[in-house]
């Protein structure tokens, strides 16, 4: 099977975002591992699956809708980059966040869409689950959480 494939996104060449401090206000390095329950990590990866959901071949709607979960967890969104694979086709597209980084896969032929979610810090990525049922109106969401970067 033959692909088409598309330049490669933006790379950055500027220097560290300004839209995270590194410092603490009292001027020590700020530590973004969060702590529950006993436990320290770097942050919650969700991994979402929304079957027979809608809107997901159209770019626009997909971007808008992500950069409203993405504010609803708390974070920062920095930038965004989303490939539509033909007028009807799927959508594969990613915001990256100061905290982390959203992510998708369509195949509106199935009426299915992988998403997956990564923050760190204070954010909370369930947050961002009731804004995706809004935008796509699964029938269906399957839900697995991976805490990343697990110290004990």
């Amino acid at each position: 099977m033959d692909a088409l494939v598309s330049p490669l996104g933006m790379v950055s060449d500027y220097s560290p975002s300004e839209a995270q401090s590194v410092n603490s206000p009292n001027g020590e390095a700020k530590d973004y591992f969060v702590e529950r329950d006993g436990v320290r990590f770097a942050g919650t990866h969700l991994i979402v699956d929304l079957w027979d959901a809608t809107n997901l071949d159209d770019p626009a709607h997909i971007d808008a809708v992500l950069r409203e979960a993405a504010i609803a967890t708390g974070a920062t969104i920095l930038h965004g980059h989303f490939h539509h694979f033909s007028p009807n086709g799927g959508v594969s597209g990613v915001l990256v966040l100061a905290e982390s980084h959203v992510s998708i896969h369509t195949w509106p032929e199935r009426a299915y869409a992988a998403l997956d979610i990564f923050v760190c810090g204070d954010c909370n990525p369930y947050n961002a689950v009731p804004v995706l049922k809004k935008g796509f109106l699964p029938e269906r969401v399957q839900l697995a959480e991976h805490k990343r970067g697990l110290i004990g």
